[in-house]
């Protein structure tokens, strides 16, 4: 089956016991057991649900997994995979992903002993001087990538990284929340594990907060399955719903946002208002074709440097049909400011060497008339520009 089709067929396709064309909502703490020992699958939701599960198919015949996990958001799901490690492990991260990610390895996962060290995954020669330097204390488990990267739309190789990582006994996580299955398949480059924020464009809607995690072999999902049931950080039974519904018109929105992103880039490639652009359709962009060889599109992100002569703030409230705000991946076009916002938890120094400084700019471009995008960016431009 096509992933068009497999977007709304695929994992769990109705209710066989009512003929209902929609995966019912199971609201319900527990289960009646028909004798000792004995139950029918479920037993209590934190352990399975039947919406969850749906959902939890349906996420991995879309990447290609052996199996899939539902969260209650994707630093939930980030959170889970990062409990496979132990103390003494060191992961390596990309040197400008989620601000989330980073926070959650620097503020708690080394207070375990569990370290992080960033590396510019872009270079394959970074990160092999990265797994030798540390290869006598067998220390690295894992490598954490995100491609693109967030929010300078970075892209790493995953098939050669995911090779790199196995000679060295490592675990390849891929972040895939920007690209989706619909996109970018990592399990089928090599990764052994995918991680989403849900929330984002698989939700698509701006209406909930879910992670998902999908693995390509059976005792990873065991291992997780386990965590995900012993910390409890479900998904619930409607937000699974809404997001099996989500899921379903994700290939058209998609699409949508892909055709909207590259004019929308063009635009403020040639805007003189803007110093930088930072997105992976463009042909200058360092990535290009390696992007265009591991995926089917360029996705609805991009990031820009605005010139100095634009108040960036100004710029930011004068917009009126793109949304000022947090989170991407919605129908709505939305913006932020990635130094104050999503990557504020990262410090100064780090934000500034590889390049999030504070008049960089990060649009999530929506399914909108594009035309009344750009017009809105235009007229932004204008209102942001300093008085002389």
């Amino acid at each position: 089956m096509r992933i068009e089709s497999l977007l709304i067929h695929g994992g769990i396709d109705g209710d066989e016991r009512t003929g209902a064309v929609n995966v019912p909502i199971y609201q319900t703490s527990t289960y009646k057991q028909p004798f000792f020992g004995v139950n029918t699958g479920y037993e209590y939701s934190r352990t399975g649900n039947p919406t969850r599960e749906a959902v939890e198919k349906l996420i991995a015949d879309l990447e290609g997994g052996i199996g899939g996990l539902a969260f209650g958001s994707g630093m939930a799901a980030t959170t889970a995979v990062l409990t496979l490690f132990k103390s003494g492990d060191t992961v390596l991260i990309s040197d400008n992903l989620y601000g989330g990610t980073f926070r959650v390895l620097d503020k708690v996962f080394k207070n375990f002993g569990i370290q992080y060290q960033i590396v510019d995954t872009t270079k394959l020669s970074d990160i092999k001087d990265a797994l030798e330097a540390l290869k006598a204390e067998g220390s690295v488990k894992g490598i954490f990538i995100e491609t693109p990267t967030n929010p300078l739309m970075d892209i790493t190789d995953i098939k050669e990284v995911s090779k790199l990582a196995k000679e060295y006994g490592a675990l390849t996580i891929v972040d895939n929340t920007f690209m989706t299955p619909y996109l970018q398949k990592p399990l089928e480059l090599g990764a052994d594990i995918v991680v989403h924020s849900a929330t984002k464009y698989l939700g698509g809607h701006s209406d909930l907060i879910a992670g998902l995690v999908v693995v390509k072999e059976q005792a990873l999902w065991d291992k997780l399955h386990f965590i995900q049931n012993a910390t409890g950080g479900v998904l619930a039974p409607f937000d699974s719903f809404l997001l099996i519904r989500g899921i379903k018109t994700l290939g058209v929105r998609m699409d949508r946002h892909n055709e909207n992103a590259i004019q929308i880039a063009n635009f403020l490639k040639e805007n003189e208002n803007v110093l930088k652009v930072y997105y992976p359709g463009l042909e200058q962009h360092p990535g290009h074709e390696i992007q265009k060889a591991q995926a089917q599109g360029f996705g609805g992100v991009i990031s820009f440097v605005l010139d100095k002569r634009i108040d960036y703030k100004k710029f930011l409230t004068s917009l009126e049909l793109v949304t000022f705000g947090e989170s991407l991946g919605g129908v709505e076009s939305l913006i932020c400011h990635p130094a104050s916002m999503t990557h504020g938890s990262i410090p100064y120094e780090i934000r500034q060497s590889v390049g999030i400084v504070d008049n960089l700019i990060r649009l999530s471009v929506g399914i909108e008339n594009v035309n009344d995008l750009i017009e809105d960016l235009y007229k932004a431009f204008e209102e942001g520009k300093a008085n002389d």
